[in-house]
């Protein structure tokens, strides 16, 4: 049979099920009125997952395995356009026009996301400089491009996120690897995605729709736009603590299994309803974000009783425009009734035999009520709260896993034990909770990313009061890094306002107030180590663009909108700067050491602001005695001066380069680093390990380094200007990297790869500013001194099959804190093989047949 070679006429889209979200419901039939003699048909997830069943079983083990909808109902849009061919489009699209024009003659039609999209932290750190959207997808049935995004589907199912694992940085990656006998259009953004998410609107500022020339437009109701690229922890397929008490005394503890529960939903046993009680007075858009909650529940018999007695009637608006028949609404007049008077109220109204306290003003995960309903229903008990919970203090930038005790507001209980609310304007939950637990068995679960109690200048209790729990808090989270990522997490399940996720992603822009509690430094927390380069420090250009086309895929990265390789330009020295400590192990080195001094003095940072350190251990050459015979000088120009000698009693005793050599020699280093790193390290902000024989670098490069504003940055390390990659220790690992055989090149307990094996390098990577990496080279790297302090070093043993620098970044991963890497800053490290410097590290990354090639 002839192959088709056109685009079918039939429209696709996704659901859970048939019943379409009402605000979908307009933008759904747009794409019907503007195509009537286009099939359309509305596939549920049963449907994708038998049509998988029926034509595509090879893949099944990896969608019955994805651990989010969203992924399933991405995955199954490639394989249905394969199967049947036609539009597939998402249920936030709506169509302006017909899109016959814009098909015709075609095969396979795609478009771009807006140029702002790239500039998001999330796609930011992917390294793509363009974004396919995944919202609009035209094909014709069996085109040879949907055969290779299923192949990218299965080498990117264990990527962590929807948007790495099947969505848009999937299929943008897919696009950019096409065979070449696939014949793709790529649409320009203003034809299909002409609106800008809400995070790039607040941060870019929002843009009129061209309707003269757009198709369609994304409204981006529920999608990775939100800037979203970390999935929070789903509670399913893992142990959650638990301990139960009857009558106030503990009666078991242990870890509960929540599969058994959902499966015997899943087959048809009845889920009693559960009422969600929500009181609300002039609080729209919290409690607009408590109606969002409640919509994405997983549970699946539930109620919201609203009883609001505000003083317009806003919100019963809002609600009723919903239209959804689970939400139960109640206006009263203010009338001034106390917060324990209006949730009997609401009691009275539930139907449910169960309730579950709502508070308007606080964020509940989808799982929240399912969870909580398995627990208590599992275990047989009457009562089921949170045993922490997570709190948020947006202004101050602040987030914790609080205290453990019983969270009285994620009381989820039988109707028939539930006193009635005392008549109090607050406090009056915290009674209902005590007779509950006094009442009957009650389970505690340790689950606190189901609740996120969230504190916003007009709550209830005052801020002593909020303060209070950070002191009691078990990990706190302050402004910066860790707080930003945590943020980003917690919006890929939670409706997060978008201004929330921009304000997490800009450092303050002056010194941090004096405002925390007490428990942001008292508390057993995860902190972000880095301060950031004083006021004044170099800042790197940083506007993203289109980067070149040989760009290795997987890479996060930043650059000049040329492709070219721009570093930002050095600002002049000031008066002051963040002080520097320069540390260099070295052996052997008497003849790099003048080289190394007189590049040492040519840097245009200040002296003041910079020390010195040097270990030299294990030399035959005079290298101590060069170094006696300097140090007077250098401590007259500098603002420190460290000279330590340490002898490991190591000879090599065949090439450097050898694989056998390698875990003696870079442990030996690493040792040396660390005995440096001990001796030498004082109040100084910054470190900068500088290897002897690097021979030039840029009179600029602490500032070029510090203007990257990452915690830890490398250089490109060369062997010539503008020539090969020296330093191989640091490389980017391929986006295939995880389905290698690595287990062949383990030696000794460390990765030995040849070159290039499922790795790039910073060659590989020029015309960008700055790159993402996964391990360091330590030929030149700029390291936070708090990272140090923290207990960041140098693994002097295999850690994760890594060892000293590499190591060190493993190391830093697990910290979480990323390393960064400049390729158009470069210093160069010429080739010279045998002996030398202690220091020396770029030969390691070759691996013996390499190292070999370049001897010939």
């Amino acid at each position: 049979m002839a192959e088709q070679s056109d685009i079918t006429p039939i429209i696709h889209q996704i659901w859970h099920d048939k019943d379409v979200p009402p605000r979908c419901q307009a933008w759904v039939e747009s794409w019907r009125r503007h195509h009537p003699g286009w099939e359309y048909r509305l596939w549920t997830q049963v449907e994708c997952r038998a049509l998988l069943a029926e034509h595509y079983r090879w893949f099944l083990p990896i969608y019955d395995r994805y651990p989010e909808g969203v992924m399933r109902a991405e995955a199954g849009r490639y394989f249905i356009l394969d199967r049947f061919g036609g539009v597939y489009v998402d249920l936030d699209f709506e169509c302006l026009r017909p899109v016959d024009a814009l098909l015709a003659g075609q095969e396979l039609v795609v478009g771009l996301e807006p140029q702002e999209h790239v500039q998001l932290l999330s796609a930011h750190r992917s390294g793509l400089p363009r974004l396919v959207g995944t919202g609009f997808l035209a094909a014709r049935p069996g085109h040879p491009f949907l055969a290779h995004v299923h192949r990218q589907l299965v080498g990117s199912h264990t990527r962590s996120g929807s948007l790495d694992a099947t969505g848009t940085f999937m299929l943008t990656r897919a696009v950019d690897q096409t065979p070449g006998d696939c014949r793709i259009t790529v649409l320009a953004a203003r034809t299909l995605y002409p609106l800008l998410s809400p995070v790039a609107a607040e941060l870019f500022g929002d843009r009129p729709v061209d309707r003269d020339h757009a198709y369609a437009v994304h409204h981006w109701a529920d999608s990775w736009g939100r800037d979203v690229s970390v999935s929070a922890q789903s509670v399913a397929g893992r142990q959650i603590p638990f301990w139960t008490s009857q009558d106030l005394r503990p009666r078991a503890k242990g870890g509960l299994d929540l599969d058994p529960q959902r499966e015997r939903w899943a087959s048809g046993a009845p889920a009693p309803t559960v009422s969600c009680l929500m009181v609300t007075k002039d609080r729209l858009p919290w409690a607009m974000r408590a109606l969002r909650c409640f919509l994405a529940q997983t549970y699946p018999s539930v109620e919201l009783v609203v009883v609001d007695d505000s003083a317009d009637g806003a919100l019963e608006d809002h609600v009723r425009a919903l239209a959804d028949p689970r939400i139960r609404f109640r206006r009263l007049l203010p009338e001034g009734r106390t917060l324990g008077e209006l949730r009997n109220i609401a009691v009275d109204l539930a139907t449910g035999p169960y309730v579950c306290q709502w508070d308007d003003d606080d964020l509940y995960d989808p799982e929240r009520v399912e969870v909580q309903m398995a627990a208590l229903l599992g275990l047989d008990a009457t009562a089921c709260f949170l045993a922490r919970e997570r709190l948020w203090w947006p202004k101050r930038r602040l987030l914790a896993v609080s205290g453990a005790r019983v969270w009285e507001g994620s009381m989820v209980c039988a109707k028939e034990v539930l006193p009635r609310y005392p008549a109090q304007r607050r406090g009056e939950d915290t009674p209902v909770a005590e007779a509950v637990l006094r009442a009957g068995r009650v389970v505690s679960v340790d689950a606190p990313e189901l609740y996120t109690y969230v504190y916003h200048g007009n709550n209830t209790f005052d801020e002593p009061h909020f303060a209070g729990l950070f002191d009691a808090a078990t990990h706190v989270w302050v402004s910066g890094p860790a707080y930003a990522g945590h943020l980003r997490a917690m919006a890929a399940r939670l409706p997060l306002d978008p201004a929330d996720l921009v304000r997490a992603e800009r450092p303050p822009t002056g010194p941090a107030p004096d405002t925390a509690p007490h428990a942001a430094v008292d508390a057993p927390r995860l902190l972000p180590h880095a301060r950031r380069p004083a006021t004044g420090a170099a800042e790197s250009a940083s506007a993203p663009g289109v980067a070149e086309s040989g760009s290795a895929p997987g890479v996060a990265v930043s650059g000049s909108a040329s492709g070219v390789a721009e570093s930002a330009p050095a600002p002049a020295p000031a008066a002051e700067r963040p002080s520097v400590l320069v540390l260099t192990p070295v052996k052997d080195a008497v003849t790099f050491l003048p080289r190394y001094l007189e590049n040492l003095r040519a840097l245009d940072y200040p002296r003041d602001a910079v020390s010195v350190g040097l270990l030299e251990g294990d030399s035959h050459d005079g290298t101590w005695e060069a170094l006696r015979d300097a140090l007077p000088a250098l401590e007259a120009e500098f603002r420190r001066v460290t000279l330590v000698r340490r002898h490991f009693g190591f000879q090599l005793t065949g090439p450097r380069w050898e694989p056998a050599a390698q875990r003696q020699r870079r442990s030996v280093l690493a040792r040396a680093r660390n005995q440096l790193l001990s001796r030498a390290l004082g109040e100084e902000e910054w470190v900068l390990w500088l290897d002897v024989d690097v021979t030039d670098y840029p009179p600029d490069l602490i500032q070029r380094l510090l203007g990257a504003r990452e915690e830890i940055v490398v250089p490109h390390c060369v062997a010539e200007p503008g020539g090969p990659t020296f330093d191989l220790n640091t490389f980017v690992l391929h986006p295939n990297a995880a389905a290698l055989d690595w287990s062949r090149w383990l030696r000794d307990g460390i990765l030995q790869p040849p070159r290039g094996f499922g790795r790039s390098y910073l060659e590989d990577l020029r015309g960008h500013e700055r790159v993402r990496v996964d391990a360091v080279g330590g030929t030149a790297l700029l390291v936070h001194a708090n990272l140090h302090r923290d207990g960041l070093v140098f693994p002097t043993v295999p850690y994760r099959e890594l060892i000293e620098t590499e190591g060190l970044a493993a190391l830093a991963q697990d910290m979480g804190v990323e390393c960064w890497a400049l390729p158009g800053v470069e210093v160069v490290h010429p080739r010279h093989w045998g002996g030398g410097p202690l220091s020396r590290t770029g030969e390691a990354g070759l691996g013996a047949e390499a190292q070999r090639s370049v001897d010939r």
